[in-house]
């Protein structure tokens, strides 16, 4: 039972779903919500290795799940990926400038791989 529970997906918030629409329309293939064989990513750009969470206040506010997140970014560094976090708060007042930021990222991110 706690196998499931682990592997189970969340609920998407309106942000990881306003983001990743942004990013695909700028032609970066997104997975959502990926198992990455020890927890759900948000969102992934494989082909660029950058994993992306979009944190909530509690994220950085709670200090058990602060060393939460560090521990999960690391285990992701083991495979090559990079973490990016962004504050929800940044989804509803910059979406179109974070999701060329990202996006920008990833085809530098590409060259370099």
């Amino acid at each position: 039972m706690t196998k499931f529970w682990r592997r189970s997906r969340k609920k998407r918030t309106p942000e990881e779903i306003a983001l990743e629409q942004a990013l695909e329309n700028l032609g970066l293939r997104v997975l959502s919500q990926h198992w990455d064989g020890h927890k759900h990513i948000d969102l992934s750009i494989p082909d660029a290795k950058i994993d992306i969470e979009i944190d909530g206040e509690y994220h950085l506010t709670n200090p058990n799940q602060i060393i939460s997140d560090l521990s999960r970014s690391h285990y992701s560094d083991t495979d090559g990926f990079e973490t990016v976090h962004i504050p929800d708060v940044y989804i509803h007042s910059d979406l179109d400038k974070i999701a060329k930021a990202l996006a920008e990222a990833a085809k530098i991110r590409q060259k370099q791989l």
